[in-house]
């Protein structure tokens, strides 16, 4: 949802938990059997498939955006990992509903994905930015 990662390789070489090949593989084969998710062959390479999320996935920006930001105030959580709940729970159900029609046109509609000024966008920016910054060190340890 908040990457844009579609095929099985990108999912599991850019996973920022480090997930392994097989609980990947299971994840996915849930999603799709609750619904959340659908696949269909990519026609750009006959041996990869294209995952998409369905209506009833991208409905549930709402909740993983009340739940990011009950998460950054009662759990320890790093910038890098926060931000992109933080900017959701900064825009509010505005911010929420642009982002769903994104989803919507990319994985319903077959649109392609977070051009200039989109939500994508400004998701991908914030977490790129922290990724990128500094780590703090302590002085006098």
């Amino acid at each position: 949802m908040f990457g844009n990662r579609r095929h099985f390789r990108d999912l599991l070489t850019q996973s920022d938990e480090g997930i392994s090949s097989n609980i990947l593989a299971d994840r996915l084969k849930t999603l799709m059997r609750d619904g959340l998710i659908s696949n269909r062959d990519d026609p750009t390479h006959k041996q990869r498939t294209v995952y998409s999320l369905t209506e009833a996935a991208i409905e549930l920006v709402r909740v993983l955006a009340h739940l990011g930001a009950w998460g950054r105030k009662h759990l320890p959580v790093s910038h890098e990992l926060s931000v992109r709940a933080e900017l959701l729970e900064r825009g509010g159900p505005a911010l929420w509903t642009r982002f769903m029609a994104e989803l919507r046109a990319v994985h319903l509609d077959g649109a392609a994905a977070g051009g200039p000024g989109s939500v994508m966008e400004e998701l991908r920016d914030a977490y790129l930015a922290a990724i990128s910054e500094p780590i703090p060190t302590e002085r006098g340890v």
